[in-house]
């Protein structure tokens, strides 16, 4: 089930989303049931059954069980969409799906180190900001998913990466000045060996195109490009064309703006020797 990415009848890729609604559409069908048939079952309207079919959204807890009962399906629903969910949170799932589909990454950051690129102190210290009473089996899952996420990056060439910070990722201390050194060195060796295409928006650039939101953009082979932006515990998905190009536009705005590769590596060392001559 989890992380086969089919193909859809377009040859492109489908999310796990996706194909668990299209099981659901399988399964009813093999009921003879219609949706609005399967909706009097499951309580709620046929568009919202029509949102589950097409990957839009993931049914409740409650309403997958009804699923289940109506297609005497014996919990299969129901434990698929707790692996489903189980991994990440809900308004990130699709998108660790499609990271690790796409060919190109560009990526901005206003206020922390993008999470692939986190080092685990980095991220546990992150975690800890918002989960003062997080167990700490909890936080050790968390980072470790995190951090997994860099397994992406082991391939010397794909996905190329851009990543563009605003200087005030690393200004704020996160963790630490033993950390926050670390952390930047990191990107900066990823940068200095041309597995990351970086630069610095510096605070010198004053107001820009992504001064208000976060914004990662992702390119496929088969696909079409897809928009991201995250706030707290929400993120949106945006795969309208009209949406992705505007954002695509406000990405190269913004890059424009920012330090050369060569003047941002040294800026970033510059900044991670500040923290490293804070901790001696």
């Amino acid at each position: 089930m989890q992380g086969s990415w089919p193909l859809d009848g377009h040859g492109r890729s489908r999310t796990a989303r996706e194909e668990f609604g299209e099981e659901i559409r399988s399964r009813r069908r093999a009921a003879g049931l219609t949706q609005a048939e399967l909706a009097q079952h499951v309580v709620c309207s046929p568009t919202l059954i029509s949102h589950y079919e097409a990957g839009r959204r993931l049914p409740s807890d409650d309403d997958v069980q009804r699923i289940d009962q109506a297609l005497n399906t014996d919990g299969f629903f129901t434990r698929w969409l707790k692996e489903l969910t189980s991994t990440w949170a809900s308004y990130f799932a699709a998108m660790s799906e499609l990271e690790r589909k796409a060919t190109q990454i560009q990526q901005f950051a206003l206020s922390l180190v993008p999470g692939m690129l986190q080092t685990p102190d980095y991220a546990r210290a992150v975690f800890r900001g918002y989960r003062s009473h997080c167990p700490a089996e909890e936080l050790d899952r968390s980072v470790a998913l995190r951090t997994g996420r860099a397994r992406i990056l082991e391939s010397p060439t794909q996905p190329v990466v851009w990543t563009l910070l605003d200087e005030g990722v690393l200004r704020r201390r996160v963790g630490g000045s033993r950390v926050m050194a670390e952390q930047l060195h990191k990107i900066a060796d990823m940068s200095e060996v041309g597995r990351l295409r970086f630069h610095v928006l510096p605070h010198s650039a004053g107001a820009h195109a992504l001064a208000q939101s976060m914004l990662t953009l992702l390119s496929f082979e088969n696909n079409a490009p897809v928009a991201y932006v995250e706030g707290f515990i929400t993120g949106n998905l945006m795969k309208n064309p009209a949406l992705v190009a505007q954002c695509q536009t406000a990405y190269d705005l913004a890059l424009s703006e920012a330090l050369s590769r060569e003047d941002s590596l040294a800026f970033i060392r510059a900044v991670a020797e500040e923290y490293a001559h804070v901790e001696q």
